[in-house]
């Protein structure tokens, strides 16, 4: 790897870390795209799956008095089941697949609230959620837009809404280490990941920028945090969208 690659994942993993400590999904977004830039996709995803489960799971450890335990609880259940029926037929996408994809999700953000009542407070709409998010999880890399729709029609104030994200991806992206993980070593793929000094320099950049959305978080209000929320992770899209429709051009 590069000395100008390494630096960029280095500078990636803060910036996104602190856009998921505002957000609570913006940075999974951003950097997975950036990481599906310099790595092999397989490699992209258990290195996304590594820094996100740091971040995640600091996020949720930093916030933890404002989790929704209940939540979180069957959102694990129903992500064991998607990780398990994936990783029976996992096959890594290819980038321009991968970008379509992250490029489409944040579509969902614009359906009218009427159309999905979803409701992540509920029981069975919690369990659907961990089947749902974590199987998009590991088929396109990120599923922060739909892990949302679960969110938006809560009465949860935007600290347990972070909080309670932050501790359910942590069992998305366990699953997405797990499942991709033993994919590259059944293919000898081991090499095409990251050095390990890289992931003891942005494990840490992580948690500072993690902390470093949280001091952000508290001063949006609710209504600007869903506004921006919906107006940065479509951006991202928008580009992601351009950027695929640039690799099936160069592909043929």
């Amino acid at each position: 790897m590069s000395a100008l690659a390494a630096l960029f994942i280095l500078v990636l993993a803060f910036v996104t870390a602190t856009l998921s400590g505002v957000f609570g999904m913006a940075g999974g977004l951003v950097l997975m795209g950036g990481l599906a830039l310099v790595l092999p996709v397989s490699a992209a995803f258990v290195t996304h799956g590594l820094l996100q489960l740091v971040a995640n799971g600091w996020r949720a450890i930093l916030h933890r008095r404002h989790v929704n335990w209940r939540i979180v609880a069957i959102y694990a259940l129903g992500s064991l089941i998607a990780g398990v029926v994936v990783s029976l037929i996992a096959i890594a996408p290819s980038k321009p697949f991968l970008f379509l994809f992250m490029g489409l999700l944040p579509g969902l953000l614009w359906l009218p609230q009427d159309w999905i009542k979803l409701d992540a407070a509920r029981p069975g709409q919690a369990l659907l959620s961990g089947i749902m998010v974590t199987g998009v999880n590991l088929t396109a890399g990120v599923a922060g837009p739909l892990l949302d729709i679960f969110f938006v029609r809560t009465a949860l104030t935007r600290h347990v809404i972070v909080a309670t994200k932050a501790a359910t991806q942590v069992f998305a992206h366990l699953a997405k280490i797990i499942v991709y993980g033993g994919l590259m070593l059944r293919t000898h793929d081991g090499a095409a990941m990251p050095p390990l000094w890289l992931f003891a320099l942005a494990i840490p950049l992580s948690m500072l920028g993690t902390a470093a959305g949280g001091r952000i978080l508290d001063r949006l209000t609710d209504v600007n945090f869903k506004r921006y929320t919906r107006l940065i992770v479509t951006a991202v899209g928008i580009m992601y969208l351009v950027q695929a429709g640039q690799l099936f051009l160069g592909a043929r």
